[in-house]
């Protein structure tokens, strides 16, 4: 028995691709209600009639040209008319699961040894071209579920993963034990290739991720080459860690001396005198130390010595070399200018006639009272400094 639809539409989940109204017989004067994010196509013996988007509708001859002339021929000009309404929608499908059905198999490009690896992930999904998708996949099914469309892509899937994948990890030169670090990658890839072959059947590969590999961890040989690469890293990073720690060590003890120098820069500062000054005042200490000072040979080594310091340093330590030859020049003289009593032994001045301990008579002195030169018998003046005769 024919039925005949008064109001056409579905409201299903959002986890249905495609749904098949079980109306086949249509009259003038049906509503057709499209809600947004899907789409509604009239179809007969595998073509597509018309298409409706998100809207409401009155099925008559205005908007069903193509439906009315095909009625027209199959119903002989009456009102009613046969043919297949499907729902499709248009809903992005997210987070829909995949997982390789069997291994993948390689050889590891860096330690060389055959390797059995899986693969799992999400990918989302959306339908952009609602006749394609009917006509290539659908076919005479009533629905079409977001299991059943994984299901019919696996194949795609799965061709895609198991080739792409190895190239890139070869290509790459990526080990086995490194493979989760560069899983966006990955995706990236089989991502891009993929999209073709989905687009072909009315769909937009939305995204794709590999979220999980699963690593043979009971394989032998797997497990030795592990132990290795682990054991390599790991020396590799201790000597590293040793090298920054020298580094440091290094550092500190250079910022250290940096800031001593700087102390003690701040101190000669505050004091009021250079690092100049310092050396300065420790060679004309040396010498002023050096008990053979006023020997005329000690003094031109002394005064040698003075001349290499440098200018700067040389004229700071000429000067206080200088005045201290000066001082020890004018002890002596003051030495020359005293004699001893020779009764008593109480010093006297050399120009003295008696002695102002004892009274003794003294000899009169032909030197000079003022440097000690000799005098000749005549002469009222020294002739070396000057001074007038006592």
């Amino acid at each position: 028995m024919a039925i005949f639809a008064k109001v056409l539409k579905y409201e299903g989940d959002n986890k249905t691709f495609i749904w098949k109204h079980p109306a086949e017989d249509f009259i003038t004067g049906s509503q057709l209600i499209v809600h947004e994010s899907q789409e509604a196509i009239f179809m007969m013996n595998g073509q597509v009639l018309d298409t409706f988007t998100a809207g409401r509708y009155t099925l008559d001859t205005q908007n069903l040209p193509i439906i009315t002339g095909i009625m027209n021929i199959t119903t002989g000009g009456e009102n009613p008319f046969h043919c297949e309404l499907y729902f499709i929608n248009k809903v992005e499908q997210m987070a829909v699961p995949w997982g390789t059905n069997s291994k993948i198999q390689y050889l590891d490009p860096e330690y060389k040894f055959p390797v059995e690896i899986g693969a799992s992930g999400e990918l989302s999904i959306q339908v952009v071209n609602s006749a394609k998708l009917l006509i290539k996949i659908v076919g005479t099914e009533s629905i079409l579920t977001q299991d059943q469309m994984v299901s019919k892509l696996r194949v795609f899937v799965m061709k895609y993963v198991k080739t792409i994948l190895p190239n890139e990890i070869a290509s790459k030169h990526i080990n086995v034990f490194e493979l989760n670090m560069h899983q966006m990658e990955f995706s990236d890839a089989i991502h891009k290739e993929l999209s073709k072959e989905f687009l072909d059947y009315g769909l937009n590969l939305v995204k794709f991720s590999i979220m999980n590999i699963v690593l043979p961890d009971e394989d032998r040989n797997f497990l030795k080459f592990k132990e290795l690469h682990y054991r390599k890293y790991n020396d590799i990073t201790e000597a590293q860690l040793h090298q920054q720690l020298d580094l440091i060590a290094q550092e500190t003890e250079a910022k250290k001396t940096v800031m001593q120098a700087q102390a003690i820069a701040q101190k000669r500062a505050l004091e009021g005198y250079s690092y100049q000054d310092e050396k300065s005042f420790e060679v004309a200490k040396d010498i002023a130390n050096n008990e053979a000072t006023a020997e005329f040979n000690n003094l031109g080594i002394g005064m040698g010595m003075m001349s290499g310091v440098g200018f700067g340093i040389g004229q700071r330590v000429g000067g206080l070399a200088t005045q201290s030859l000066q001082d020890v020049d004018g002890m002596n003289h003051e030495k020359s200018k005293t004699r001893f009593c020779p009764n008593c032994g109480h010093p006297v001045n050399v120009s003295a006639a008696f002695c102002e301990e004892c009274g003794t008579k003294l000899e009169t002195s032909n030197k000079c009272a003022n440097c000690g030169a000799e005098l000749s018998p005549n002469s009222k003046f020294c002739p070396i400094c000057g001074t007038k005769r006592g």
